[in-house]
């Protein structure tokens, strides 16, 4: 018996929707992460990227547990001494929703080559309306003890 490898030719790729205001970010990022790296598949190859693409909706309304609102802060620094720049997870929020899961996200991801054409398969929404219903895709519920 051989094991199968998948070629980049072999892909199929489906659309699914999520809704953020589900589940907390972490459980969100990580579920995103799975389907963006095809290891629901039976087909799932390291090295090929077979993953599918994900859109999620209501990115505004993201839950997060304790008080992760005022304490996570995001950093950006430019390189020059002192000019660290940190803004808190509710200004974020309020600035640009889909950063913060997008960030997320790419945190989850493995840190290869792959990654870039993952993240460029997420599409993230700060509302519930989204401009992929031609591509009619497949509603996945993150809801507790629901897959």
């Amino acid at each position: 018996m051989k094991t199968y490898s998948q070629k980049p030719a072999d892909v199929a790729r489906d659309w699914y929707v999520v809704d953020a205001s589900e589940a907390p970010l972490g459980r969100l990022a990580t579920e995103v992460s799975q389907l963006l790296a095809g290891k629901q598949k039976p087909t799932f190859t390291p090295h090929v990227d077979g993953g599918d693409y994900v859109v999620v909706i209501n990115a505004k309304s993201v839950k997060v547990t304790g008080d992760k609102y005022k304490n996570k802060i995001y950093y950006s620094h430019s390189g020059y001494p002192g000019s660290i720049k940190g803004i808190t997870l509710q200004q974020q929020l309020n600035k640009n929703a889909a950063t913060v899961i997008e960030k997320a996200v790419y945190g989850m991801l493995p840190k290869n080559k792959l990654r870039d054409e993952r993240m460029k398969r997420l599409k993230v929404y700060e509302t519930a309306e989204h401009a992929h219903a031609p591509q009619k895709p497949k509603e996945l519920s993150l809801k507790e003890g629901k897959k």
